[in-house]
C-alpha cells in the first residue's frame, strides 16, 4: 500500500521526491482525516510543478507523537476548496489563489488577503487583467441586512501609531453581528524575494518579517538552514538563543498586560509595564546590543557570546524586572473594574478555536494544551523544559492570565539557564546545503507557532520559502471573538490578541 504522507520530526530535512503526491479526493480525504484525529494544520502552500501545474504541500503535526506529516497534490488552474471540509484551510487558501492563481470553487468566502498581482503571469483567480491596478481592501463585505442594522468602518488609519488595517462592523446600536478584517496594507513581497536565497539579504528579511519577533523568526530560519547543512549550532548557541526567545516573550507579554490595563483604564498597571517591557528589552540589549535582538540569531550559532559578569547581570536585571512585574499583575487581578471588563468579553469557544486550528497563547486560553517548545522541541528545548500555560475559558481573562502564568515560567527558565550556560563555542561554519530537499522549522514565538518551510531546488538554493506567522492563523479568531460583543469591546479584544499586521502581510 502506497503511503499517503512522510513522517518528519522538527527541523529534519526529507527529500522532495519521498514526499507522497496525491489524487486530490486523496489529499482531501488525508487532510480531513488527519484534523478530525487532532492534527494541525501548520501550512499549506502551493509551488509551481511545470508550466500549468501547481503543487499543494499540506504539513500537519501530531503532538503527542513529535510528528509532522507532509503530503501534496498536484491541481491545475481550479480544484474543490478544501475549507468547506478542514476550515483551518480558509487562509491559507485565500493566500494560494491569490499567489498562483488558483481558484478553490467552493469557497465559502474567496477574497485576497494581501491585495497583489498573482506570481503566475496571466493567471488570476478573479479574473482580473494583467497588469490591473489592484487597490488595498477593494473587495466585497459580508453585510447584515436590517431596517436598524448600520455599519461601522474602522480604519485603515487609526488614531494610535499603529500598522494599518481596515476593520469592518455589521451591528444593531452597539451589538455586534460580524467583523471583516481586511489587511494587506503592510504587504512587502519579502517570502517571495526569499526564493533563491539564502544570501547576505536573508537574514535581515527574517529579522525584520515581524518586528517584534526578530528572534523568533531568525531562530526558524536559521534550525531551517542548520538541518539543510547537516550541522547543528553548538549547545552554548542553542542556550543563549533560548535565553534571547524567552526574553522576547517577556517583554512583549510585560507590554501587553500594561495595553490591556490601558484599554479599560486602569493606569497603575499600565504605567508600570511601559517601562517594565523596556526593562527586559534593555536586558536583551546587554546581551548582544540590540534592544530587539538585532543582528543576535545567525546561521551556525549566534554572533555574540556572555562572560559570566554579563550573565550574572542580565540575570540579576532580568529578576528586578519579574518581581516588579509581578506586583503590577497583582493589582491587575484584584481590581474589581478589570475583571468585569475582561470576564466573559471576546470568548472563543475550544469548538472554534479547534477547527480554526488557532495557535499560541490564543489556543492555550481556550484550553488547547500545545506547545512547540514541549510538543515538537528543537534546539535547547530539547534538554531544558518549559510547563505548557493554559486556561479554559477563552476570554479576554483567559488571554491576559495565559500571558502572566507563562511570564512567571519564562522567567524561573531565564534564571537557571543564565545560572548554568553551557561552556564551548556558540557558532560553526556550515557547509552547502542538501539540494532537493524540504524542512519544516517550528518555533513558539510569543504569539505561537512559527512555522517555516524551506524547499531547496537541485543547487542547494531555496526554491521556495513559506512563513506562517502566528498572526496569520489568528486574525480570524479576532473576528469570531467580536461576534455578540459590545462595540466598545473591541479595543480591549484587539489587545488581547495583539497580533501583527506585517506579520501577516508577507
Amino acid at each position: 500500500m502506497i503511503s499517503r504522507h512522510v513522517c518528519s520530526s522538527n527541523c529534519q530535512p526529507l527529500a522532495l521526491a519521498e514526499i507522497p503526491v496525491l489524487s486530490g479526493d486523496e489529499f482531501r480525504a488525508e487532510l480531513a482525516g488527519q484534523l478530525s484525529a487532532g492534527c494541525q494544520l501548520s501550512a499549506l502552500f502551493g509551488q509551481p510543478c511545470g508550466s500549468q501545474t501547481v503543487r499543494l504541500f499540506a504539513v500537519t503535526g501530531e503532538a503527542t507523537a513529535a510528528t509532522l506529516r507532509v503530503f501534496a497534490s498536484d491541481v491545475a488552474d481550479r480544484y474543490p476548496s478544501l475549507t468547506p471540509d478542514c476550515p483551518a484551510a480558509h487562509w491559507f487558501e485565500r493566500e494560494i489563489a491569490e499567489q498562483w492563481g488558483i481558484k478553490p470553487e467552493g469557497h465559502p468566502w474567496l477574497k485576497p488577503i494581501r491585495f497583489h498581482p498573482s506570481y503566475r503571469d496571466g493567471r488570476d483567480a478573479w479574473g482580473r487583467q494583467p497588469g490591473q491596478a489592484i487597490a488595498p481592501c477593494v473587495a466585497d463585505y459580508f453585510r447584515v441586512e436590517g431596517e436598524e442594522v448600520h455599519e461601522v468602518a474602522v480604519g485603515p488609519v487609526h488614531a494610535g501609531v499603529i500598522e494599518p488595517g481596515h476593520f469592518r462592523f455589521q451591528c444593531l446600536g452597539e451589538h455586534v453581528f460580524h467583523l471583516e478584517i481586511e489587511l494587506g496594507y503592510q504587504h512587502r513581497g519579502i517570502v517571495r524575494r526569499l526564493a533563491g536565497g539564502p544570501d547576505k539579504r536573508t537574514i535581515h528579511y527574517m529579522e525584520t518579517l515581524a518586528g517584534d519577533t526578530t528572534v523568533g523568526h531568525a531562530t526558524a530560519y536559521c534550525q531551517a538552514v542548520e538541518a539543510f547543512a547537516g550541522r547543528e549550532a553548538p549547545l552554548r548557541a542553542q542556550a543563549l538563543r533560548a535565553v534571547a526567545l524567552e526574553l522576547e516573550r517577556l517583554a512583549n507579554h510585560t507590554g501587553d498586560l500594561g495595553a490591556l490595563a490601558v484599554d479599560v483604564g486602569f493606569l497603575p498597571t499600565s504605567a508600570y509595564c511601559g517601562r517594565l517591557r523596556g526593562d527586559f528589552l534593555n536586558t536583551t540589549a546587554v546581551l548582544c546590543g540590540s534592544r530587539f535582538g538585532r543582528g543576535l540569531v545567525r546561521p551556525g550559532g549566534v554572533a555574540f557570546d556572555v562572560d559570566q559578569e554579563r550573565s550574572a547581570e542580565m540575570r540579576r536585571r532580568a529578576d528586578l524586572t519579574f518581581q516588579d512585574v509581578a506586583g503590577a499583575a497583582e493589582l491587575l487581578w484584584h481590581a474589581p473594574s478589570v475583571m468585569a471588563r475582561f470576564d466573559g468579553t471576546g470568548v472563543v469557544p475550544r469548538t472554534v478555536c479547534d477547527e480554526l486550528g488557532l495557535v499560541g497563547m490564543t489556543a492555550r486560553a481556550c484550553g488547547v494544551d500545545r506547545d512547540v517548545r514541549r510538543d515538537f522541541p528543537a534546539g535547547f528545548y530539547r534538554f531544558a523544559q518549559i510547563p505548557v500555560s493554559t486556561w479554559h475559558t477563552g476570554d479576554v481573562f483567559a488571554r491576559a492570565y495565559v500571558r502572566w502564568l507563562e511570564v512567571q515560567r519564562s522567567a524561573r527558565f531565564l534564571d537557571e539557564q543564565l545560572g548554568a550556560l553551557p561552556r564551548g563555542d556558540v557558532r560553526r561554519e556550515l557547509g552547502p546545503l542538501r539540494p532537493d530537499a524540504l524542512v519544516v522549522s517550528l518555533v513558539e514565538g510569543w504569539r505561537g507557532e512559527i512555522c517555516h518551510v524551506a524547499l531547496t531546488g537541485g543547487d542547494g538554493r531555496f526554491a521556495q520559502y513559506q512563513v506562517v506567522d502566528p498572526s496569520f492563523r489568528n486574525w480570524i479568531g479576532l473576528a469570531l471573538a467580536l461576534r455578540n460583543q459590545q462595540i466598545s469591546d473591541f479595543p480591549v479584544c484587539n489587545k488581547s490578541f495583539n497580533l501583527s499586521y506585517c506579520g501577516h502581510d508577507l
